[in-house]
């Protein structure tokens, strides 16, 4: 099961503009489908460790999963695999 600071290790690996793009898709609803949006007042000055606490405090057990799903949104598919391999529950999702 990946951790908190997967998540970060994983954020912490996009480049400025990628995590910029990152945060903007979890602020919309009708790209995420089965997810809530998380408010652009809790992202838009937020750093790789706030981003990861609002993760956790909005997805609980799917963090992973979204962040799997954004993480392909921007292209970034590597950095989903790594994902992806630090969780195997995320496979099926």
């Amino acid at each position: 099961m990946a951790t908190p600071a997967d998540l970060l290790e994983i954020l912490e690996d996009l480049a400025d503009k990628e995590f910029k793009k990152f945060k903007w898709y979890l602020q919309q609803a009708e790209d995420l489908k089965d997810f809530p949006a998380i408010p652009r007042s809790k992202l838009e000055s937020a750093d790789r460790m706030t981003t990861v606490s609002e993760l956790k405090e909005t997805y609980n057990t799917d963090a992973v999963v979204v962040t799997i799903k954004v993480l392909k949104m921007i292209k970034n598919n590597e950095l989903a695999q790594r994902l992806s391999n630090m969780n195997p529950a995320s496979k099926g999702k």
